[in-house]
């Protein structure tokens, strides 16, 4: 989800600090979390949803201090603008037969997780279950609509608003799935705890916040956390 804001972000990181050398891991929310379990050195953790790093927390996993939420979004259902779907809503799923909806793999990302939350808090996961087509992460969903081997899927917005070949139709409403909001904290892990604050401090500067909004990010209260969640109840 931040590959394309962070084309822009990072220089502007990298020209305020040139003694720090950036170099990112891009991966499943869930799959970077297990790696830091297991000892990966990394100095921050970026996922799209706190509750990675509150899981992090709870083991002694992170540096006290230094969670914070930098950004949110909403979760969209998508088409192809080349081979669109007959639907134009979400409540459509329980009428119009659509033969393969993408979403997230719950076991393996973030996204696939609220994506699960959300069907069944609406009551459509048993309806729509045999039509479900695995992606590993958001991007290999909107992959899966582009290509043609689904023909709709549910993403986060910030991740359909970058691709050309999609075509938002609905978003889910507020109360449907807790919120995602997109965390960052230093890893126990870490080896550069200086380079870490740095850059946990220069995402929620006044500049960048307003840069992740031109990618479809919402600014959110950087001290939101589990007992500020709403919980969401089918």
């Amino acid at each position: 989800s931040l590959k394309d804001a962070f084309r822009k972000v990072l220089p502007l990181f990298e020209k305020q600090h040139p003694e720090i050398n950036v170099r990112v891991i891009y991966g499943p929310s869930q799959t970077l979390r297990n790696q830091i379990e297991q000892g990966a050195l990394m100095d921050v953790f970026l996922p799209s949803l706190l509750e990675e790093i509150e899981q992090l927390e709870k083991k002694g996993l992170i540096i006290q201090g230094t969670k914070r939420a930098y950004a949110g979004t909403a979760r969209v259902l998508i088409t192809s603008t080349t081979l669109p779907a007959p639907i134009a809503s979400i409540q459509d799923l329980r009428t119009v037969p659509v033969r393969r909806i993408a979403v997230g793999d719950p076991k393996s990302s973030s996204v696939g997780k609220v994506t699960a939350q959300f069907l069944k808090y609406n009551k459509l996961d048993a309806q729509l279950k045999p039509q479900y087509v695995f992606g590993e992460h958001s991007r290999a969903v909107l992959d899966l609509v582009t290509k043609g081997e689904a023909e709709v899927g549910i993403v986060y917005r910030t991740d359909a608003l970058s691709n050309v070949k999609i075509r938002i139709l609905d978003t889910a409403p507020v109360g449907s799935h807790t919120p995602v909001r997109y965390g960052i904290a230093a890893a126990w892990t870490a080896k550069n705890m200086s380079g870490a604050n740095e850059f946990i401090e220069f995402l929620l500067t006044p500049r960048i916040q307003t840069t992740l909004q031109e990618y479809g990010f919402d600014r959110v209260s950087p001290e939101v956390g589990v007992a500020q969640q709403q919980e969401v109840k089918p």
